[in-house]
């Protein structure tokens, strides 16, 4: 069995959810849950001591998991259907944040959502179930457009071979035809590797919900919404958005250096955040083991300084941008 099919059976489980508790403890007061899906996140935060949990999913079928928690901890969350860029509009004061980037197993495991190139379903992929679909965009744009497309959110080598050969194939019906056209232009995939569909189909996902600058807005929504003392959970599965995570905690604790060693040193403005995390926390043996879904995920975390909240540019963080691609 491929290892992309693992990944797709695999029950869900929180994705990196213990060191996240450990270095997080204690967890109390209010919490929020930017991406809460299938509601692992928070349940294990509510199981670990917070009073309330506000539930933010641009899914509005993702309010359906509640009825799954138990009555009085369901009593303990408050479902907000919207994305997480405007999280500090549902909450502040917040005593930490999560953030789980990607698509939820919950949309995958769904055919109909056009998610995964393991099921046939419509070529969708919207999270919101709103805008424009995968199919749609993929017509919108020509084959140039939609190699950068494929190129700059996937980082997919191969994207104008595979660009040019979607065009030349198009229309496509479903989600395993636009699969079976890019394995057509790669190398069959060996054990253990992942699905060579896998760049095209997250490059098209990012694109059609405007990943990067939800996590860009969102990043800032965060700063405004923590209180001092807050905390800031960020599981990323690839490296573009943990870069952008990355550099976004370096810049706001003041980490950013010097251009030129020669130059007078910079005086740096006070800091929002103090790292907690050095280096990112990624899946122990124990972990990959009963859930293959965490081998690519990151975990970093910091923590809300009293400086006021500021703006910083998506170009500090290294968004990526495709011109034309929304």
């Amino acid at each position: 069995m491929a290892a992309a099919d693992n990944i797709a059976r695999a029950p869900h489980i929180p994705v990196l959810i213990e060191p996240l508790i450990e270095a997080c403890a204690p967890i109390s007061g209010t919490w929020l849950d930017g991406t809460f899906g299938n509601g692992g996140y928070t349940r294990k935060l509510l199981e670990a001591g917070a009073e309330l949990v506000h539930a933010v999913d641009r899914d509005p079928l993702a309010a359906d998991r509640l009825t799954e928690f138990p009555e009085a901890m369901r009593a303990r969350v408050a479902f907000h259907a919207t994305v997480f860029s405007k999280l500090d509009d549902v909450a502040q004061e917040l005593d930490g944040i999560v953030l789980d980037l990607g698509v939820s197993s919950m949309q995958l495991d769904q055919a109909a959502r056009g998610f995964s190139f393991l099921r046939d379903g419509p070529l969708d992929m919207r999270m919101s179930q709103d805008g424009e679909t995968a199919a749609e965009l993929i017509e919108r744009l020509d084959e140039r457009a939609l190699a950068a497309v494929i190129y700059t959110y996937g980082e997919e080598k191969a994207s104008r071979r595979i660009a040019h050969a979607i065009k030349v194939a198009w229309p496509l019906q479903s989600t395993l035809e636009l699969a079976e056209i890019v394995e057509g232009c790669l190398p069959r995939a060996k054990p253990g590797q992942s699905h060579p569909a896998t760049r095209t189909f997250q490059a098209l996902r990012i694109a059609v919900n405007d990943e990067y600058r939800e996590l860009h807005q969102g990043l800032m929504a965060a700063e405004r919404a923590l209180k001092p003392g807050g905390l800031l959970a960020v599981v990323s599965f690839h490296s573009i958005e943990d870069r952008m995570v990355k550099r976004f905690f370096q810049a706001r604790a003041g980490r950013k250096g010097n251009a030129n060693r020669y130059a007078p040193e910079v005086v740096q403005a006070p800091a929002q955040f103090d790292l907690m995390t050095r280096k990112a926390i990624g899946p122990s043996d124990e972990e990959l083991a009963i859930n293959p879904r965490a081998r690519s995920a990151l975990l970093r975390i910091a923590q809300r300084t009293d400086a006021p909240a500021g703006q910083i540019s998506a170009s500090d963080i290294a968004t990526p941008e495709v011109k034309g691609a929304f």
